[in-house]
């Protein structure tokens, strides 16, 4: 590799993963590390999506780190630029500034069992790393089908999370694709602005009301100056989800209740029995994530809105057919398909000790130990992985889970002999990597509680699911049981490699130093 930096950590992305982890490393004195980003902002998908109407759909106090309340969250659930806004906010008051490198995509990361360090190459120079932070996240990659004469169509075309602002949808004939979080936020907003919209739907969504409201001055002036009201509120926010997660993942029959409260929120809003058939699902709520809006249904049910109830199979020109034989003729497209969830590309650019990239080990399935480490990728972490997803709560109460992880993780490290500032060669240097054995455990304790759950059991197709049909994305519990389970790490679970000799300790070995 030609010239580099070395650093003690490398961390992949700055969206809520990667800015979490960088405030962690310093909270625990660790100041020699980086942020490695593709682009030229921090943000994440909270940058990259920024489609009108983009919000998120869990409340403003539950959806922010626990380290940086914010008293003037504006509405009680917060627009996109607001989010933005916040995580720009938390890169200032952390100082993070120094350690970001911007437009430094990561092209191939390289074990090197013999310096026990990561070798990164990126668009922006080359590191290497003792420890890899990997915090691309799950909703980075945007999906877009493989759809028959695509690239014959004459007009406009692109992915709800690239957006372009600089084209005018203003009395366009406009096809929406899709019908997830995403697009349930976009059909409303661009609705009246289009001549023309037709929303191809392969499957409804339940849909409940968005409890949303904008939170006035008075309110945010308490939270301020009593800071416990902000905890206090995010605390009631957390253990109302706390008490759902039982009816998700053990007694899914107990979700028919909802599924009234959904029917009747549809029927308010559409009267026409026709298009009500149209958009009632077949499959248990919950199985699919619950989307939460109230101006969706009142959008479908205009005039100038046609709900086809097929997905989209071919394109001649202008003209969109659906496998129903429908057909539209459109001036653009907007894919809101989704993002590569079960096959994350950054799997294809971590190169283990024997050549085979993460991609190549994980073809029969992704699995992670505890949600971070993969077997054979030493000192490689990373942040909402295999089994961390939630379907009804807050994503960074599970990031901050895996951070303390990752915290504990380094204490280990320095513990059985890394010196802190490690300037990347010599002895002494060890490295953990997952055994096989205890991520196989993990994952099939994981995969049995899965079996009961709404989301296996439910009758549904989603992306929770991978090829295989096995879900390798959500947590079947609690937050506070996966905070538990990865409060420490277990050095039984992990082989010691020693620069010496890059081989694994015994476990004998393994036993007396951790003692």
């Amino acid at each position: 590799m030609a010239e580099h930096e070395h650093v003690r950590v490398a961390v992949i992305g700055s969206g809520f993963g990667g800015l979490g982890a960088a405030v962690r490393l310093r909270r625990e004195g660790i100041t020699d590390f980086v942020v490695l980003e593709r682009a030229g902002s921090v943000g994440g998908t909270w940058r990259d999506n920024s489609y009108p109407g983009c919000a998120c759909d869990v409340p403003s106090h539950l959806y922010s780190f626990s380290f940086a309340p914010n008293p003037d969250w504006p509405r009680s659930f917060s627009g996109q630029e607001h989010i933005r806004a916040y995580l720009e906010r938390v890169t200032d008051t952390f100082g993070l500034r120094p350690h970001l490198r911007f437009n430094a995509e990561v092209k191939r990361m390289t074990w090197d069992a013999e310096r026990l360090r990561w070798d990164i190459e990126t668009t922006g120079g080359n590191w290497s790393a003792d420890v890899v932070v990997s915090a691309t996240g799950p909703l980075s990659e945007p999906k877009l089908p493989d759809v028959p004469g695509l690239d014959t169509f004459p007009g406009k075309v692109f992915h709800s999370a690239r957006w372009d602002h600089d084209y005018d949808l203003r009395g366009k004939r406009v096809a929406v694709i899709g019908t997830g979080a995403s697009a349930i936020q976009i059909v409303p907003s661009v609705q009246k602005q289009v001549e023309r919209l037709t929303l191809f739907q392969r499957t409804p969504a339940w849909v409940l009301p968005r409890m949303d409201r904008p939170i006035g001055a008075a309110e945010r002036a308490v939270h301020r100056a009593l800071p416990f009201t902000t905890k206090l509120r995010r605390g009631l926010l957390w253990g109302i989800r706390e008490l759902q997660v039982q009816a998700f993942t053990k007694h899914p029959g107990e979700l028919g209740f909802v599924e009234q409260l959904a029917k009747r929120n549809m029927a308010r809003a559409v009267k026409d029995p026709a298009l009500r058939a149209k958009l009632t699902p077949d499959y248990r709520i919950g199985c699919k994530r619950i989307l939460l809006s109230s101006t969706y249904y009142p959008a479908l049910a205009q005039p100038n809105v046609d709900v086809v109830a097929s997905g989209l199979t071919e394109v001649r020109g202008s003209t969109l057919v659906a496998a129903d034989g429908s057909e539209a003729e459109v001036d653009a497209i907007v894919f809101s398909t989704g993002f590569h969830v079960t096959d994350m590309p950054i799997a294809e650019r971590v190169v283990g000790p024997e050549g085979k990239t993460l991609a190549d080990v994980w073809s029969g399935g992704v699995q992670a130990l505890r949600g971070a480490s993969a077997a054979g990728f030493p000192n490689w972490m990373t942040i909402i992985g295999p089994n961390t997803g939630l379907g009804n709560s807050s994503m960074i109460l599970m990031i901050e889970s895996q951070l303390n992880y990752m915290a504990d993780y380094l204490r280990q490290l320095d513990v059985l002999g890394v010196p802190p500032g490690s300037s990347g060669s010599g002895g002494g240097r060890v490295a953990l990597d997952a055994r096989p054995s205890a991520v196989r455990a993990w994952n099939h304790r994981v995969q049995e509680r899965m079996k009961r759950t709404v989301w296996n059991t439910g009758g549904c197709t989603s992306w929770y699911l991978d090829a295989s049909g096995r879900n390798t994305t959500i947590w079947p519990g609690t937050t506070a049981e996966f905070r538990r389970a990865t409060r420490r790490v277990d050095l039984a679970e992990y082989a010691v490699l020693r620069a010496a000799d890059a081989r694994p300790e015994t476990g004998a070995e393994n036993a007396e130093v951790a003692a």
